[in-house]
């Protein structure tokens, strides 16, 4: 193992484990789930490695990675849930304008007002 200057020692992954750049996801990781998303945020905040490499170890652009580290700072590792994206981002312009609109049920004339 070569021990890089100004690389941090001592990090804590996630899941309580040690993390390590050797035990960091792969870089040919296509699937990614909370728990690799997690240790990716982790190990940039860390100084284990800088975003520019993380970046480009895992195609990610800069954007991606800050979305990542946005939804863990505001909903904790839940945030990273695929299948859960949409109730944790803000809407666009689109999807706010969407969302003022009244409901309408099917079939049934709005009230009104």
């Amino acid at each position: 193992m070569s021990e890089r200057p100004g690389r941090s020692r001592g990090v804590i992954g996630p899941a309580g484990q040690p993390l390590t750049v050797e035990n960091l996801p792969p870089k040919n990781t296509v699937r990614w789930v909370i728990r690799r998303k997690a240790e990716v945020v982790t190990a940039v905040r860390n100084g284990l490695i800088g975003l520019d490499e993380a970046c480009e170890r895992y195609r990610l652009s800069v954007e991606e990675f800050l979305n990542w580290e946005q939804l863990v700072n505001a909903h904790g590792l839940r945030g990273l849930r695929i299948t859960r994206s949409q109730r944790y981002r803000k809407p666009g312009p689109a999807q706010a304008a969407t969302a003022a609109l009244p409901q309408q049920r099917a079939g049934r004339p709005a009230p009104d007002r």
